[in-house]
């Protein structure tokens, strides 16, 4: 039996016995696969708000859940007089002349996307000309499916106008697939990501780096294998210092994917000073 996990913000699909599974694994999961790992969400509503106004505009953002499923979305920018950013067309016409795409359009791109995806929040593409929002959103997205499997009904408060305070801060799945789960930790020193440290390691804590024949495999099909990625994707983080602006690296669009959003959670707890370790209870699905 094949398994999929959903990191409640992606799905980390590799398997050194399946050579299709190193392609670029779907991250949509099949409404009638079997939860194997992983707590499911809790019924209410939960919320989420940015505390700092960037560019005159913050992030307001919800789900519903009910029966265990994701049945509303809620997701903009508002300025102080709590006017949504989708009213503003000096902002519309000039990001659109720009990027081709504009808060109009994105916006509720974005929320239906979240609705559509539900707790596979990785499976939420990113919109073109809106990067940087797009992987906010699906930062914001998991953190709060996170927050609906904790049954915790606190609003989530990112603090994203402050800067990153000095420490370490880590971040870890809970849960196995295939044999791995994520650990991840980045250090903050005068303000800036000087280490990270991303990888995915097995029960007894060995790096899948080290496991020769999974690289041997995913390599053949897809040319690249955790020992190349993984070391890309953290020097990257260190270089560039907005997970946004980190490539994800070709035949390894999931782990790219989960190494980015996480990267944004460990970067909204350095902004808040939190150094308590966060424990990501990811789901696990059979196929």
């Amino acid at each position: 039996m094949k398994l999929k996990t959903v990191t409640s913000i992606s799905v980390i699909a590799l398997t050194a016995l399946s050579l299709a599974a190193f392609g670029n694994p779907s991250n949509n999961v099949d409404a009638a696969a079997k939860q194997t790992a992983g707590a499911k969400l809790q019924n209410g509503k939960y919320k989420l708000v940015e505390t700092g106004y960037s560019h005159g505009y913050k992030v307001k953002m919800g789900i519903t859940v009910k029966k265990g499923k994701i049945t509303k979305t809620t997701y903009d920018y508002v300025n102080k007089k709590g006017k949504s950013k989708t009213k503003d067309k000096a902002y519309e016409k000039q990001m659109k002349k720009v990027a081709k795409t504009g808060p109009k359009e994105y916006i509720p791109q974005l929320r239906k996307a979240f609705k559509k995806a539900g707790a596979n929040t990785g499976s939420i593409e990113v919109v073109s000309g809106a990067t940087e929002s797009s992987w906010s959103f699906k930062n914001y997205a998991a953190q709060l499916v996170q927050a609906a499997q904790a049954g915790n009904h606190k609003t989530i408060k990112i603090q994203n106008t402050k800067k990153m305070q000095d420490g370490t801060y880590s971040l870890a799945e809970k849960n196995y697939s295939h044999g791995y789960r994520v650990t991840f930790s980045i250090t903050v020193k005068d303000g800036k990501i000087t280490a990270s440290n991303y990888d995915n390691v097995d029960k007894n804590g060995k790096s899948k780096t080290q496991d020769k024949d999974y690289e041997k495999s995913m390599k053949k099909v897809n040319k690249v294998g955790p020992v190349e990625y993984t070391k890309e994707l953290n020097e990257a983080l260190v270089k560039k210092q907005t997970p946004a602006e980190v490539d994800v690296v070709s035949g390894a669009t999931s782990s790219s994917t989960a190494f980015i959003q996480y990267a944004e959670q460990l970067i909204n707890a350095a902004q808040a000073g939190n150094t308590k370790k966060i424990t990501v209870d990811n789901i696990v699905y059979a196929e």
